[in-house]
């Protein structure tokens, strides 16, 4: 490992890892053991990667905030510790070919995984704009980083101590509608996800998210991280995050069945499966 830095709320780990940073692409992530070798925590934590430098020995950074044992351990790792992560998981973003207007919203510290896709997007030309919010001011993450990239940044927090009062749904129409915006990318808690969505819908325009769901294996194996997704046949499957995700299409997820199967997803008890011819 090769630094440790807290980030506000958040801590910020940078690890030497040529062969991930190699095949990076904005969207993907890291599973990371945590506990050491003699924990009982046998799971992986996912992180979504925030910035990679492929020169300098290939470096990785991922950014998470302490939520239970194993990223409690994780923030007290030190520089030159070893850390075993796995890398890049998941499917990326798909980005535009040629400029469009694009704009990025992020919760919390999931504005981390938007930075290097407003950094490809502004490599073809397009214009970058964004819209990060979180609870608390010490929770929106990379203000001015996204300050210094975006044409314009607008902040919210729900205390109102940064920025606006308020939700990001709650001035993301008028950004869209004030920069023409031709297409949304979104990482975040699954509730605003659901949100965004809705505004991109209400505007016509597409909206590609990145979701948060836990992943105890992250190669797509243990099936903890399944969500309903309608796929291109109209039809609704149980699909994993880290595999085929973890960015979707917004319009696709099917947010307020998240946590349960729909009774019409293909094998489902109420008889998906007959439902899909």
């Amino acid at each position: 490992m090769l630094t440790t830095r807290r980030v506000d709320a958040y801590h910020a780990l940078t690890v030497v890892a040529p062969g991930i940073a190699e095949r990076f692409r904005p969207g993907h992530f890291v599973a990371v053991a945590v506990g050491g070798a003699q924990t009982s925590m046998l799971t992986r934590r996912a992180f979504s990667i925030h910035d990679v430098k492929p020169d300098y020995s290939g470096t990785v950074e991922f950014v998470f905030t302490v939520r239970g044992p194993g990223t409690a351990w994780l923030a007290e790792r030190r520089a030159r510790d070893t850390l075993d992560l796995v890398g890049p998981l998941g499917r990326p973003f798909p980005l535009p070919r040629d400029p469009v207007t694009c704009v990025l919203v992020g919760g919390e510290y999931g504005s981390a995984t938007l930075f290097p896709v407003a950094d490809v997007l502004q490599q073809r030309g397009c214009r970058v704009d964004f819209v990060l919010g979180a609870a608390s001011a010490d929770r929106v993450f990379g203000a001015l980083r996204a300050r210094r990239m975006g044409e314009t940044t607008t902040l919210t927090t729900e205390d109102g101590s940064l920025g606006l009062r308020g939700r990001v749904t709650d001035v993301l129409p008028g950004v869209i509608a004030d920069v023409r915006a031709d297409v949304v990318y979104a990482c975040g808690p699954m509730s605003m996800l659901r949100g965004v969505t809705a505004v991109a819908v209400e505007f016509d325009i597409p909206v590609q998210v990145a979701v948060e769901e836990r992943m105890a294996c992250g190669v797509g194996v243990c099936m903890t991280c399944v969500l309903p997704v309608i796929g291109d046949d109209g039809v609704t499957r149980m699909v994993r995050s880290c595999v085929e995700g973890p960015v979707f299409r917004g319009e696709r997820v099917r947010f307020d069945d998240v946590g349960t199967i729909p009774f019409d997803a293909l094998g489902a008890p109420g008889g998906g499966s007959r439902n899909a011819g």
